[in-house]
């Protein structure tokens, strides 16, 4: 798949993971649509990238179907939309909360189900190319769906999801020639490892065996940009992590 020429929905797109990769598309000539719930990010980020701010709540299926539909001649869709949240099934503070489970899981894996559904179902309405690629689909997960740490049962389980469901929805598409990946990231320098203090980030980065650094949302960036271009690249789940794996906290 040409990126350049190519229009790109980025749902999440505001920050992080997601703006370097609209980044990175637009630079490469895609036009690009980016679809989040901050506007404020998401309108500055449009203006300087000469790309398409659409207010989207990935939850909400009219709310996906407005960015879909904004995003004309859509080729290329990729989710990074997600939340975070930790506690332990059992302890000191009782239970774990049933809320906070079922935002996870209604955000990070239904949200990105509800993006892939309504995205595909728009590329599969555009002409193939040579080949008979109609578009692609990146998916963003973590490598908790992997290594899930003390407390991240809910945040490991949402990521899981988006493992599981890799496979058979390229095996669902491939009759349209649509392509499906997922990047399961390790820790990354993003706005939610922000928050943390600066020793915290450090050690972070430390853990990880080589490089020994936090991962950098350009690095995500390029991958998203390689699995759009790679044709074969279908199907499959692709850690980013530095050869990362999590202890058990």
């Amino acid at each position: 798949m040409r990126i350049d020429g190519s229009t790109a929905l980025i749902a999440g797109g505001a920050s992080g993971l997601g703006a370097a990769t609209a980044r990175l598309l637009r630079e490469r000539g895609a036009t690009v649509v980016i679809a989040d719930l901050n506007d404020e990010r998401g309108a500055a980020l449009a203006t300087e990238l000469d790309a398409t701010f659409v207010h989207t709540d990935v939850t909400d299926p009219e709310s996906v179907q407005g960015a879909v539909a904004a995003a004309a001649g859509l080729r290329i869709a990729v989710c990074c939309a997600g939340v975070g949240f930790a506690q332990r099934i059992a302890g000191r503070r009782g239970a774990h909360e049933l809320a906070p489970f079922e935002r996870l899981i209604r955000v990070n894996l239904i949200g990105t189900f509800n993006v892939l559904r309504l995205a595909t179902a728009a590329i599969s309405d555009s002409p193939p190319g040579e080949s008979g690629e109609r578009g692609v689909c990146i998916n963003t997960a973590s490598i908790a769906a992997f290594d899930g740490q003390i407390g991240q049962v809910a945040y490991s389980a949402s990521k899981a999801g988006i493992v599981g469901l890799t496979l058979p929805a390229a095996r669902d598409l491939a009759d349209v020639g649509i392509r499906v990946c997922t990047i399961a990231p390790g820790t990354f320098d993003t706005p939610l490892l922000s928050e943390l203090p600066s020793d915290a980030r450090e050690a972070l980065g430390r853990a990880v065996p080589f490089p020994a650094r936090l991962g950098r949302p350009e690095e995500f960036a390029a991958l998203a940009a390689h699995i759009v271009e790679n044709e074969m690249l279908n199907g499959e789940v692709i850690r980013l992590d530095g050869a990362l794996r999590m202890p058990p906290r």
